[in-house]
């Protein structure tokens, strides 16, 4: 699944971020958008320099093609040409130059290991990596004698045929011996697509949407708090997939009372880009389309939050998704009652304020809950907090509600967003685990 975004992901002005961790973004040049290379893939241009053929390529051989104008990786024991591609990848060159020459699986598995290359990279496929059998077949033989083993030449296969050692029905196929663990990690796992419904779709703001998708009958998904999904669209042949992060049907829900929908519907705020390459599909879905969502990811885990006395929540635009499900947690956990949180939500316009009148709200009916809105391109009208994030705004906007009082620091925003809050409370005197950022 193809996770190239439209000029760079996201998209200037973006805030959708998810989970902990992440890489990093590089802006793109103007015309290396996904469409763009998928119009390339699509041109019948020779995209690996061998006019169509299919070879087998030696270590020394990949070896050699190591530089920016001549750049091979290996993933999974497929060579590719990624040349062409250099300039399309949301990582940046230099991400990729990281396994020019070489075998890039594993750094490939640590960085986007559900991303369909195969898919991607189609065009650019070289060949696969030589195998050499001969030695192969003579370890094999030294280790597993009686064994009968076929080794095919053309695609590295080993195949291998084990004989009974009684001619007699087996009643049974024994037991794993110790140390044969089938268990696999969620974090090393490919993503599992489900299908779901939309199911409706309303206005969040002027360019924002409420989409609602319902599961399938009897299939029932718990997402955590902080956790994301990823949405998959085949976009003129090419699988694209992008991450939201869920949020309740409104800012802060009665546990009773959607407790039994909260796993039958899945509900996603998503900024609309009319010149963006995934949005507009999304948009155009009709009531009763079906789309692909993966099974949920992240590393957030509510004991963080659980027994801080101050949470602090800095987002910027649609950065706001992962606090929703946070904001219903710790003002609906027990023991919160002496608890402070404050968000403050930084976006460009009053238009663009998401949810404001239910964030006006709760802050007016729960005295825990505090909210500060800054814009940064404010109406004339406007007599709020005006301005970008900095340090003298933040040192003014998080006070602790005691001196010694144990606090929590949420960030979710664009990159430069993020950087300059980590930056600016590392100013203030804040550690590294008094800050969590949800990151992609």
């Amino acid at each position: 699944m193809l996770n190239v975004p439209s000029t760079s992901f996201p998209v200037p002005n973006s805030q959708q971020r998810v989970s902990a961790g992440g890489r990093n973004k590089t802006p793109l040049k103007p015309g290396r958008s996904l469409m763009d290379w998928i119009r390339v893939k699509s041109s019948s241009k020779d995209l690996t320099g061998l006019s169509g053929r299919i070879i087998e390529v030696t270590e020394e051989e990949l070896a050699k093609h190591n530089k920016k104008a001549d750049c091979w990786i290996c993933i999974r024991g497929l060579v590719y040409n990624v040349t062409p591609y250099m300039e399309y990848h949301p990582g940046g060159e230099d991400e990729l130059m990281k396994a020019a020459g070489a075998d890039g699986t594993q750094l490939f598995d640590e960085v986007h290991r559900w991303v369909n290359y195969e898919s991607m990279l189609k065009e650019c496929l070289i060949g696969r990596m030589a195998v050499k059998h001969a030695s192969l077949l003579k370890e094999l033989e030294n280790t597993i004698q009686g064994f009968q083993v076929h080794a095919s030449g053309k695609t590295g296969k080993v195949e291998l045929v084990l004989q009974k050692k009684d001619c007699t029905v087996w009643k049974s196929l024994g037991k794993s011996l110790e140390g044969n663990n089938s268990f696999v990690k969620c974090s090393q796992r490919g993503h599992y697509y489900r299908k779901c419904r939309l199911s409706s779709k309303m206005d969040v703001s002027h360019n924002t949407r409420l989409f609602c998708f319902a599961l399938a009958q009897d299939c029932h998904v718990g997402i955590p708090v902080g956790y994301h999904i990823y949405l998959n669209l085949t976009i003129s042949g090419v699988e694209v997939v992008k991450p939201y992060t869920p949020v309740s049907q409104t800012l802060v829900s009665d546990p009773q009372q959607t407790s039994g929908n909260i796993e039958k519907y899945i509900y996603i705020i998503i900024k609309i880009y009319p010149n963006g390459s995934f949005t507009p599909l999304l948009d155009n879905l009709e009531i009763g389309d079906n789309i692909l969502m993966s099974n949920p990811r992240g590393c957030f885990k509510t004991s963080q939050v659980d027994e801080v006395e101050d949470i602090f929540l800095l987002v910027a635009g649609t950065g706001f998704t992962p606090t929703v499900k946070l904001l219903n947690h710790v003002l609906n956990s027990s023991n919160t009652l002496s608890r402070k949180v404050k968000l403050i939500f930084f976006n460009k316009t009053e238009d663009d304020i998401l949810w404001r009148e239910q964030l006006e709200k709760l802050s007016s009916t729960d005295r825990r809950f505090e909210i500060q809105f800054v814009l940064s391109e404010p109406s004339d009208s406007w007599t709020g907090c005006k301005g970008q994030i900095s340090t003298s705004l933040l040192s003014e906007s998080i006070q602790r509600s005691k001196e010694d009082s144990t606090i929590l620091i949420c960030i979710c925003g664009p990159n430069g967003f993020v950087e300059q809050a980590d930056r600016s409370l590392e100013d203030l005197g804040f550690s590294k685990k008094d800050i969590f950022v949800f990151r992609e």
